[in-house]
């Protein structure tokens, strides 16, 4: 109880209020200005200006060829699997330790999510479970790689990096490009996080990235699809714009589509959210810095950037000695001012999802017992 009150007094005083939230959302540049003018113009859905903005900073930003703005992640994850060849009825290989978007966006596919374990130090996708389960579980039935105990087709590969930390992407690109499997990246708590100066989102085929109220750069609600895949990006907007066939007047579309492109007003406050981009980013290291530093004192496991990352620490976490421990401070914390949240119930013990195939998660069922998050917003 000694440490709870320490980590509680600590997190109190660095953040300069008694009632700490566990991430909220910073608005200290031109969001009421854009906003204004969005409104001035008339233009507040997806035709304006400040969608186009947004766009061409992410792509200078993250160094992706293409970024289409699209209404939230969840949307954008299931266009790009889309795109990428997933068909319902396949099944598609992510993680259980995931927030329920990345299934979610599976199932609206009409695919089904198979679950495969996670490394303990990137809280990520590891290579190792994903040839473990491709070796052991998959063959090839008319040219198809399929799973032999569903006999479903495996369609794709979607790795998450969780809380902002750079999973082991390339091997796993490498892994999968041995069966011919496109991967689409969850980049969607990663924008401002490198793996080998890469940025988060630009290794597979496709990757998303979320703008929710809670992220590191907010639009309200709000995703983005990078590809560095000219023909795949065409694709994206089109369906994502109804699939509407170019035209002065005429309303022509070619094929069922969606509803999904990113409001003005949404990129208006995305545009100035980037504008302070780096200033954020630099605000959420010191933040956790300051965490490192006490919980090494206190003999508290920090979650740290993995090898060869540098990862934005959107969201903070540290691992407690065991179920019962994590639940003892979350009930402390709470009662105290301080907001923190266990790390996400695994996937395949959700009920939606409990039916799933899966393999063993050994390293997913252990961080499930001891993860909390910590406040983690802009100081």
């Amino acid at each position: 109880m000694e440490t709870y009150e320490k980590i509680t007094n600590f997190i109190k005083k660095i953040c300069n209020r008694d009632d700490v939230p566990l991430h909220e959302p910073v608005f200290w540049g031109n969001e009421k200005k854009y906003l204004l003018e969005c409104i001035d113009t008339g233009y507040v859905s997806y035709l304006g200006e400040f969608v186009k903005r947004f766009e061409k900073m992410i792509v200078e930003f993250t160094g992706s060829s293409h970024a289409i703005a699209v209404v939230n992640g969840t949307a954008g994850l299931q266009v790009s699997l889309r795109v990428a060849g997933v068909n319902p009825g396949d099944e598609v290989i992510t993680q259980p330790l995931t927030f329920v978007a990345t299934a979610n966006a599976i199932c609206h596919c009409g695919a089904n999510p198979v679950f495969i374990d996670v490394d303990m130090d990137t809280l990520g996708m590891s290579p190792e479970s994903l040839r473990r389960f491709l070796n052991e579980c998959t063959e090839v039935r008319n040219g198809k790689l399929c799973n032999k105990y569903t006999g479903k087709k495996i369609s794709a590969v979607v790795p998450v990096h969780v809380f902002g930390h750079p999973c082991r992407i390339e091997e796993i690109i490498d892994v999968c490009s041995e069966y011919g499997l496109p991967v689409i990246e969850d980049a969607a708590e990663a924008l401002g996080s490198w793996y080998k100066n890469r940025h988060c989102g630009t290794f597979g085929e496709i990757g998303i990235l979320s703008f929710n109220g809670n992220k590191t750069v907010t639009t309200g609600g709000g995703g983005m699809i990078l590809t560095n895949d000219s023909e795949l990006a065409h694709k994206i907007y089109h369906l994502t714009t109804t699939a509407k066939v170019p035209h002065p007047y005429a309303y022509i579309h070619d094929e069922i589509a969606y509803n999904y492109r990113l409001p003005n007003v949404n990129a208006a406050i995305g545009v100035a959210q980037m504008e302070k981009i780096n200033e954020i980013l630099k605000n959420k290291r010191q933040t956790a810095m300051l965490y490192k530093q006490f919980c090494e004192e206190e003999k508290v496991k920090f979650i740290t950037e993995p090898n060869h990352s540098k990862s934005n620490y959107w969201l903070n976490g540290i691992i407690l000695e065991n179920r019962e421990e994590r639940d003892k401070f979350l009930e402390y914390t709470n009662s105290n001012g301080v907001h923190t949240r266990p790390i996400w119930r695994l996937m395949h013990k959700l009920e939606m999802y409990k039916n799933c195939f899966k393999i063993d998660t050994p390293n997913s069922e252990w961080l499930e017992d001891r993860v909390v998050n910590i406040p983690s917003g802009v100081r």
